[in-house]
């Protein structure tokens, strides 16, 4: 098949090029001008199509001949100086990739939402089929959220070819975002405290992701299925004491309350809007808001439909330390 690749340059799209690499798949990436890892797709045999999500046209000419679509371009966030932009990739972004799939006619699209978006459902974990929670808990689940409502409507009523994964806490080398950010942050003795050490995360391998986000994709009859990537649910102390026992890195003496973090979070986001940096420690309300309320979600559906094996966390995070220390 000819597919269609936004946010290939990404974290979870690197690693979704690297294994349909494997296949007789052809490849598209849609990759902005002067991008600096952009290049490295080309190397592996991949047609690069110049533009934006942002950009309708640049999307509908570069999926233009394809048969299906990968969509994984968004803003992963819990903090930037201009909220726009959370509206822009997330929402209207989306609209645009969803809209191009029904003119040029592609056969599949596999969306990938978050599993941030179901907020809080009364299910504890939640599956593919639990009511959504009434509450998102950071700007980012709430755009992600609003692009999905508009992708199961264009399912509903103009009949879109979808299917959805909804990743839990990515981890793997080389990881750029909040969860990468933890763990090098960890090992670098840059935190001065721990925070919500009860609360629990359903965490997962980046490689898991895009082996589910592939097999989404190539199964036959599963139009309008929803796949939770991931199952491992581990309490913030547990993922501590991970990075601790293969680290050799002592963990902070210091646990801050939850008032207190939370406090602290508001205090930092708000003098971030001023100085226009980002909060310190990765402290933004957001942020701290999602970790402490977490999410459990159940990802075994991937496992019973896709023949997904899910790999230990620990071995998620063996390879990300593995990666820092070079």
């Amino acid at each position: 098949m000819k597919i269609f690749i936004t946010g290939a340059t990404g974290f979870i799209g690197t690693q979704v090029v690297n294994r349909l690499m494997k296949t007789k798949h052809e490849l598209t990436c849609l990759v902005r001008k002067n991008n600096e890892t952009s290049e490295r797709l080309r190397t592996f045999g991949a047609k690069l199509a110049l533009g934006d999500i942002t950009d309708k046209n640049s999307v509908l000419q570069g999926m233009k001949g394809c048969d299906w679509v990968l969509n994984l371009a968004a803003l992963y966030s819990f903090w930037e100086r201009n909220n726009r932009l959370y509206h822009d990739l997330n929402i209207d972004g989306t609209r645009n990739v969803m809209e191009c799939v029904l003119e040029t006619g592609i056969s599949k699209v596999v969306h990938v939402s978050s599993m941030v978006t179901f907020g809080k459902p009364a299910d504890m974990p939640f599956t593919e089929e639990s009511q959504i929670g009434p509450v998102r808990l950071s700007r980012y689940a709430q755009t992600k959220f609003e692009g999905d409502l508009i992708v199961w409507n264009l399912y509903k009523n103009k009949k879109l070819p979808v299917v959805m994964v909804y990743p839990g806490a990515v981890l793997g080398a080389g990881d750029p975002k909040s969860t990468g950010k933890y763990v090098t942050d960890l090992i670098n003795k840059k935190l001065p405290a721990t925070v919500f050490k009860e609360s629990a995360l359903t965490w997962v391998h980046v490689n898991d992701v895009a082996e589910i986000i592939v097999r989404a994709a190539e199964n036959q009859g599963n139009i309008g299925e929803k796949y939770l990537a991931g199952k491992s649910q581990l309490l913030m102390a547990e993922i501590n004491k991970i990075i601790h026992d293969i680290s050799g890195v002592s963990i902070p003496f210091l646990h801050m309350p939850d008032f207190l973090a939370m406090a602290s979070a508001y205090m930092f986001t708000g003098l971030s809007r001023i100085t226009g940096i980002s909060p310190p420690w990765g402290m933004s309300v957001d942020q701290m808001r999602t970790m402490k309320e977490g999410f459990r979600g159940d990802g075994s559906k991937a496992e019973k439909e896709l023949g997904i094996t899910y790999t230990p966390v620990r071995t998620a995070i063996e390879e990300e330390i593995a990666a820092m220390k070079g």
